[in-house]
């Protein structure tokens, strides 16, 4: 079932507890932002633990209460909240380079979490990693190698190369969310829905 029916018999489209977990995941990838950020390159896009957040609503929560806390966690930004790393918010970072990568969180997560639940009830290690990298790095940067096409004057090859300076530190965050989502799902079976 994707929801729950109100008193009057209609659908939901979240219950209580699937809005709970969306509003802590929100909170989490906001909470990943607090070490602030280290911006590499002449490109001026940070690196951040945030997207680790954002891979483990995906691989935890699943397509779509994943995708929502992101979006939760977008919308926040939106309207002003300092929620990103270094304190910015989501219209300062949607006018500078890195508008793209946060962009691709969203999709970032909908793709972990839907390919995430091909591969439950086991959530076989080996399989956990390629889904994270695929969706947690390729997919971030592609939308964000896209940013930078539209916000800097980089051509293409710079746009790709601006991307390896962050592939060591999100290579370590797709294998601690693969661990984590691992021990989530063995403890919590039935979290995503097929």
């Amino acid at each position: 079932m994707d929801g729950v029916e109100n008193s009057r018999g209609s659908r939901v489209a979240f219950s209580a507890r699937d809005i709970a977990q969306i509003a802590v995941f929100a909170a989490l990838i906001a909470a990943m932002g607090l070490p602030g950020a280290i911006t590499v390159g002449f490109s001026g896009v940070p690196i951040t633990v945030q997207t680790l957040g954002v891979i483990l609503a995906g691989a935890v929560l699943g397509a779509r209460k994943g995708t929502a806390a992101v979006l939760v966690f977008l919308a926040l930004t939106m309207i002003g909240l300092p929620l990103l790393s270094g304190g910015r918010t989501g219209l300062t970072a949607m006018a500078g380079p890195s508008a793209g990568y946060l962009v691709g969180w969203a999709p970032a997560a909908l793709v972990i979490g839907l390919l995430t639940a091909r591969i439950l009830p086991k959530y076989p290690l080996v399989l956990g990693l390629l889904i994270n990298a695929f969706g947690g790095i390729l997919v971030i940067y592609l939308f964000g190698t896209i940013g930078l096409l539209l916000r800097t004057d980089l051509d293409f090859p710079h746009a790709i190369s601006t991307n390896f300076a962050f592939i060591p530190g999100d290579l370590a965050k797709v294998v601690v969310a693969t661990v984590v989502a691992k021990g989530v799902h063995r403890a919590y079976p039935g979290l995503i829905r097929a």
